[in-house]
């Protein structure tokens, strides 16, 4: 899932090299923290939030294979 939420990342922003995704396990669910450049905030988010929104979606869905749950930050 921390691959999926890079690759998606870095198709959305100008700098593709700061892009950085940590991930931490616990039993039944995953955190991953996406940290951006400043200035890509807003490509990643989206207007009313629509593309952070559908990023959670797609990696919930792949989640979901594993039966755990996913939780996504977005930083900068």
């Amino acid at each position: 899932m921390k691959e999926l939420v890079e690759v998606l990342a870095k198709a959305l922003v100008d700098h593709p090299d700061q892009v950085q995704v940590a991930q931490t396990d616990s039993e039944k669910s995953v955190h991953l923290q996406l940290t951006v450049a400043p200035e890509d905030m807003g490509k990643v988010i989206g207007k009313q939030g629509k593309i952070a929104n559908a990023i959670r979606t797609i990696v919930k869905a792949a989640a979901v294979k594993d039966g755990r749950r996913v939780h996504v930050d977005i930083d900068q």
